[in-house]
């Protein structure tokens, strides 16, 4: 492992030695990526621990790294016409089933649950990641035990990716209708959904159907580092010399 700069990183290499993947240092901030059987573990010594007293859980949520970085613009040979025309469009929720995307890259695993901590005695923040060792049934242990605020949080991540927290005293649906099929933010999820509603006059009643919208290409969907931030960030060490 890579020399860790902040101190907080290199407290929790030093405490968790072997009980963690990785440490990400990136932009100030620290990510802690840890396998599913350690995070009660480990999020248990961060919250009692005197030297980290992480008390406060802030936020929890799911990512799905299904096609993670896979560019839909085409920039090399369509710039006399216009990045517009260069959507190639076939992204996750842009596919048929038979030709849907597949991790690939630098994330082992499709489904990851991410959960931030806040400790204010310390004045600290800490992202931790897990990713689900499952991707055909990705299952991650519950906080709530740990800290109950995560209740509702991993009612929404289980609503909208799917992800079962396992150990949650109450695990069901907490956005969309109790008979909504799919989980809407998987990226394989179609973007334009499965389908519609709409008011049937001779039937007198609400009737679904299935969705009559062509999908298509509204933003650019690319992964990319923002040179401005890197320009700010050298300047800034040069003016600490």
């Amino acid at each position: 492992m890579a020399e860790l700069a902040n101190p907080l990183a290199q407290r929790l290499s030093s405490r968790f030695d072997g009980k963690f993947i990785e440490i990400v240092e990136q932009r100030d901030e620290v990510t802690l990526v840890l396998s599913h059987d350690r995070l009660i573990e480990v999020a248990q010594v961060l919250r009692d621990d005197p030297q980290f007293r992480f008390e406060q859980l802030i936020d929890l949520c799911g990512i799905d790294y299904l096609g993670y970085g896979d560019a839909e613009w085409d920039t090399s040979d369509v710039s006399s016409e216009g990045f517009s025309r260069g959507v190639e469009g076939f992204g996750p929720g842009r596919f048929d089933w038979e030709h849907r995307p597949q991790v690939e890259g630098a994330h082992p695993r499709r489904f990851a649950s991410v959960v931030h901590l806040l400790s204010v005695h310390n004045n600290a923040r800490l992202r931790l990641r897990v990713y689900a060792p499952d991707d055909g049934l990705p299952v991650i242990p519950s906080l709530v035990e740990l800290y109950p605020v995560a209740n509702w949080f991993e009612r929404e991540a289980f609503d909208l990716f799917g992800i079962v927290y396992e150990g949650h005293p109450d695990l069901r649906r907490i956005l969309t209708d109790y008979g909504f099929v799919g989980h809407p933010f998987r990226k394989d999820f179609p973007l334009i959904g499965n389908v519609e509603v709409r008011y049937d006059a001779e039937q007198g009643r609400v009737v679904y159907q299935p969705v009559s919208i062509e999908p298509r290409v509204g933003v650019p969907r690319v992964v990319r580092n923002d040179s401005r931030l890197d320009q700010a960030r050298a300047e800034a060490a040069a003016a600490r010399k």
